[in-house]
Parts: C-alpha cells; structure tokens; sequence
C-alpha cells in the first residue's frame, strides 16, 4: 500500500479505465479517486471503452468520464500520462478496443482491483480478492493521503461502488469493518443512502419491466430446488422494446427463490451466450464460471461463452454444475430431453 501511495503522491498526469459495460463500482470507483486526485492538483482523465448505463448517468462527476473514440485529444492524454489505473478488472480483453492502447503506452499501469488470478502485464498492483469492491480498495488509497477530500461527489461514487458491489451489503464480503467504511464515507461527503439506491434501482423503464416478466416467466429449478436458471432471448428484447441495459439485476431475482443456492442467467447474444452467475454465501460459482472461461467472485461471476447454440450453452453450463456446487441431492439426469426440449420451447415461445 505505501508503495500505491508513494505512487499517486509523485505523478501528476493520470488515465483512469475500467472495464466494458461499467457497473456501479467500476464507475464509482473511477469517479471518486478522480475526484480526489484532482483535489490533490492532478491532471485525470477517465476514458472508457463502453458509455456508462442509464442508471448510473445521474452520478455527480459522470461529466468527467469519457467513452474512448480514438480521438486525437484522447491518444494525446494517454501518450502524456504519468501513470495509468486500471479498475475493477484484471483482463486486457475485459478494456475493450482501449485495451491494447493502454497496454502499448509508455506510461506504467497500475492495477486496483478484487478480482481472482489478475493477469501478469500491470506494473504495479493492489489486488486483494477478499476486498467487497474496488471501490473499498479506492477508499483506503484517498484514506491514505488524505481523507478530507471525500466530498459529496467522492462520496456518492464510494457509496455507489461499494453498495452495488455488495448487493446492497448482502454479500458475505460486508464485514463490520466495511459498515465502519460506509459510516465515515456518509459522514464526511454528507449523503444519505436513500436517493442513491432510488436513482440505481428503481429507474426501470416500462419496456425493462416486461421484459422482467418474461424472464421470470422462463425461470426453471433443477437439483430439487437449489438451482434455478432462466434465459433472455433476443427475441424477448426486441418484442418488449427493452435494451440490454435493462436486465441489470435480473439474476438477482433468479437467485431469490426460496431454498436456490445458485442462480444462472442465460443471455443470448449474436456469437454466443453471456452467463451470470450468482450464489448464497458459502456457495461459491467463480470455479464454476472459470470453467466456461469467465470468473469474477466468489458469490458474483460472469462468462461468455462464444461459437454455441444458444441452447447447447445452457445445456453445457446446467450440466457441469454438480461438478462444482455442492447439491444436497443430485438429479440422475441434470438436464434431461424434457429439460432440452422445454429450453427450446422457451426460446420460440410468442410474446404474452
């Protein structure tokens, strides 16, 4: 940690990135250790690959974040840096076309991140897998230096990192510890929680909340009611006029269900499928992810899985799962030809 300090206290110009299709920690740890660096005199810029998500715009200090164009003024700030942090993402492919423009420029690139087995070309590092968020690693970095500069813009964006991150503080990384965080963080900026999580989670659009009740439609259980699955189909998008922003959130009613241990939600995809995972506490889906060549946490992972029927995905992926959760009872067939066939049914089935 003193060496990441001695970091941020010696250079002045800085590129600040995270990964596609920024969350809540991803940006709100962007924005805030942007917000204290630049009340340390430093010269940030925060350029992202994708633009950040309609629930997230209304952040203060959104402003300042950029989507990467390759636009002279951008590839000036880069080739200009003095350092380069990457946040909330420890993989070249997850930056996007910014990636390999990163990589290639001269300045050293630090890593600040949570995630498990973070590739080996960052010069510098502070990863800890056992942090709630990024955005409780940013925290310790502006507490490091100098704490009065969380501010309401810090603030906001540490509360936001860390809540949704955490889902909403339900996650087994919450220790007293981060709650101890959370109370300094709402003290010095002067926030309260309610308007935030108002602003991220109930903002859903009328075509968002269709496309829900289709999803919730579709969920099925498996392995005597600890696994539960459900898909969204391209189809589904276009016929209820939703975005791909608008399923934020939906595996989190999947693993909802009264006695689920682990949740999967399937979205189909031009090339492929994209998969989340998620889980109760003393689950862990991140191997589970990792076999399908994703990852993430212990409770909270992704995949995507290219070049398959959408079908043979789901298939692929429910079939492996006894392989790494533990299943107080196991189904003799974990997807059978009624399972397969209901699936297929499920992807043509019309609008209701």
């Amino acid at each position: 940690m003193d060496d990441i300090l001695a970091l941020l206290r010696s250079n002045d110009r800085f590129i600040l990135t995270s990964h596609l299709r920024p969350d809540g920690d991803a940006l709100g740890s962007e924005i805030a250790l942007a917000g204290a660096l630049r009340q340390w005199g430093k010269t940030v810029d925060i350029i992202n690959a994708d633009e950040a998500p309609y629930n997230l715009d209304w952040m203060p200090g959104m402003e300042h974040v950029q989507q990467f164009e390759g636009a002279l003024p951008q590839h000036e700030a880069i080739a200009e840096a003095d350092l380069i942090i990457v946040l909330d993402t420890n993989d070249e492919e997850r930056l996007g076309r910014l990636g390999s423009t990163l990589r290639k420029a001269d300045a050293p690139v630090l890593l600040v991140d949570h995630h498990t087995e973070p590739e080996q070309w960052f010069d510098h590092m502070l990863v800890r897998d056992t942090a709630s968020s990024t955005g409780e690693l940013v925290y310790e970095l502006i507490d490091g230096i100098d704490p009065t500069a969380i501010n309401e813009e810090v603030a906001t964006a540490l509360y936001t990192a860390v809540m949704t991150d955490t889902g909403s503080f339900r996650y087994s990384s919450v220790t007293p510890r981060l709650h101890r965080i959370i109370a300094d963080v709402l003290e010095r900026g002067g926030i309260s929680p309610a308007p935030i999580h108002a602003q991220i989670y109930d903002r859903r659009s009328m075509a968002g909340l269709r496309l829900l009740g289709r999803m919730l439609n579709r969920i099925r259980i498996k392995f005597n009611g600890q696994l539960a699955y459900s898909v969204v189909t391209q189809r589904m998008v276009d016929d209820t006029g939703a975005s791909w922003d608008d399923k934020k959130g939906f595996v989190n009613y999947v693993l909802s269900i009264d006695g689920v241990k682990a949740a999967v939600l399937f979205s189909e995809v031009s090339d492929g499928a994209k998969i989340s995972f998620r889980s109760e506490s003393d689950t862990h889906v991140d191997e589970w992810a990792r076999a399908f060549d994703g990852g993430g946490h212990r409770n909270a992972s992704g995949a995507y899985v290219k070049g398959n029927s959408f079908s043979d995905v789901i298939a692929d992926v429910i079939g492996a799962a006894p392989r790494f959760i533990d299943f107080d009872f196991e189904d003799s067939d974990p997807l059978s030809d009624e399972d397969a066939s209901r699936i297929a049914e499920l992807m043509k089935s019309p609008t209701r």
